[in-house]
């Protein structure tokens, strides 16, 4: 394979190139970002002009999240082998050129189609981002240059509710996925002018990339989604076999993975305790985080007669608190362990969740909306960064980077499979459709659904990792449980 190639010279993050790097690095991620938050809340528009039902909203996110979840690791790989700066080009480009599809799209098939499209080249965009600034900024301005980059690239996670809103009911849906067209091509000329030049390194032989394995993670993903969003229209014995065979091919790729040289997912790093832990307390609060985001908006637009404006604001308070208090969290890990922080953010966002059981027609924001959503947004802000510390200090710091892209990908398939089944549990299909008293009690269930999920969260952090205990030298190297 291509040994990465090197920087001619590593930059400095307070040079005029080491912040164009910056520059370029933050548009591509927090282009991919953006679309978490600023989707959702053009969701009940969509499906008003392109109809489809409670599944096309449902598909809208999931066709973007199978693909992405399932390539995420192998886009790292690429960049491995053919170097993060070319994967990182090809899938900004590859971004703005999708997300134009999506906004152009005449029905809801092709829109769908595009969203995976989309999920794919995002899959190629996020871990380039990153590599490069891992790569590109000399020893001593690696660490700032790293916490810049998530600090600025989190802002458009924050802004996207409102921004959603806005676009939606100024421009309409179409332009929540056309903002990212001028988006992409200002990270283009930014990345082809400033990225600094590469010294040509000797191609040596190694392992392959793991297409099968790549290929056969997003099949069993899209065939557990199917079989979950469509079980209405399928049928039961459809609806389980695509279930079933979606299962079989997960398993598959597990096996596959274990026959790798280089495996995209190793799961040498499940055995890890701490690592597995903090990686099912992931999958159980990006689950219900993922869930809430789709149906509150969905709620409150189609029951509650919120304009997508207003519905972005009332998750507003949400992404502000995780924005706002994760580092502060995150620097309380060394005092009182993850394991605490881990215990009772979950539980707080629980209690969020159950607060969100209030919203009825009408419902109001200052007394029902904001109560939940303040707390929901405080509970993953004390959970989230704990969590993160958690996975990468449990393994060697070579093996970090791998570590964060697991569990990245973890994170998006939980939001894959929350979107699928919560509705399905808390039956949201048929009436729910309409809108009114069907569509609020399923939403109520969903809610509900959402808290378990949260306290199972709390439960698994709570027994699976170990009290924390202070050392003497704790105060000068903090570490993570």
């Amino acid at each position: 394979m291509n040994a990465e190639p090197g920087p001619a010279r590593r930059l400095a993050l307070a040079s005029p190139a080491g912040r164009w790097v910056l520059a370029a690095t933050v548009l591509g991620s927090g282009m991919a970002l953006l679309d978490t938050t600023v989707v959702p809340v053009a969701l009940p528009a969509i499906g008003r002009t392109l109809g489809g039902g409670f599944a096309t909203l449902q598909w809208v996110l999931d066709a973007y999240l199978v693909t992405l979840a399932g390539l995420v690791l192998l886009g790292g790989a690429a960049g491995d082998v053919v170097g993060h700066d070319r994967v990182f080009l090809a899938g900004a480009a590859a971004f703005g050129v999708t997300s134009a599809l999506c906004g152009l799209a005449p029905n809801g098939t092709i829109l769908v189609i595009a969203r995976l499209l989309q999920g794919a080249a995002a899959s190629l965009l996020v871990p380039g981002s990153l590599a490069i600034v891992s790569t590109s900024f000399s020893a001593e301005d690696r660490g700032r240059a790293i916490g810049a980059w998530s600090g600025i690239s989190g802002l458009a996670t924050v802004i996207g509710p409102l921004l959603g809103g806005l676009l939606v009911d100024r421009a309409g849906w179409r332009w929540v996925f056309l903002i990212n067209v001028p988006l992409a091509a200002a990270t283009l000329l930014t990345a082809l002018r400033h990225l600094p030049a590469r010294e040509a390194s000797p191609r040596t032989r190694g392992p392959r990339l793991d297409l099968g394995g790549a290929l056969t993670g997003v099949a069993g993903l899209g065939l557990v989604a199917s079989g979950l969003i469509e079980s209405t229209r399928l049928g039961g014995p459809l609806s389980g076999g695509a279930i079933l065979l979606g299962a079989a091919l997960l398993v598959a790729f597990g096996v596959i993975e274990t026959r790798q040289q280089r495996p995209l997912l190793p799961l040498s790093l499940f055995r890890v305790r701490a690592f597995l832990v903090a990686n099912l307390t992931t999958l159980f609060v990006y689950a219900a985080l993922s869930a809430a985001l789709f149906l509150v908006v969905v709620e409150l637009q189609e029951a509650a007669g919120y304009s997508a404006l207003a519905s972005g604001a009332a998750i507003f308070p949400i992404t502000l608190l995780l924005f706002v208090l994760s580092p502060r969290m995150g620097g309380l890990v060394g005092r009182i362990g993850a394991r605490r922080l881990m215990t009772v953010g979950p539980l707080v966002a629980a209690v969020g969740l159950l607060l969100f059981t209030r919203v009825v027609e009408p419902a109001s924001y200052l007394r029902v909306v904001l109560p939940a959503a303040a707390v929901f947004g405080l509970g993953l802000a004390i959970t989230v960064a704990p969590l993160t510390t958690t996975v990468l200090g449990a393994v060697p710091a070579a093996r970090a980077a791998i570590a964060s892209g697991v569990n990245n990908a973890v994170t998006r398939v939980a939001g894959l499979l929350a979107v699928a089944a919560v509705p399905l549990l808390a039956g949201l299909t048929g009436g729910a459709e309409s809108g009114g008293s069907a569509l609020t009690q399923g939403f109520h269930r969903a809610m509900l659904i959402s808290a378990v999920l949260c306290v199972a969260g709390a439960l698994v952090s709570l027994v699976g990792l170990r009290p924390h205990r202070r050392h003497p030298a704790a105060e000068s190297s903090p570490a993570p449980e």
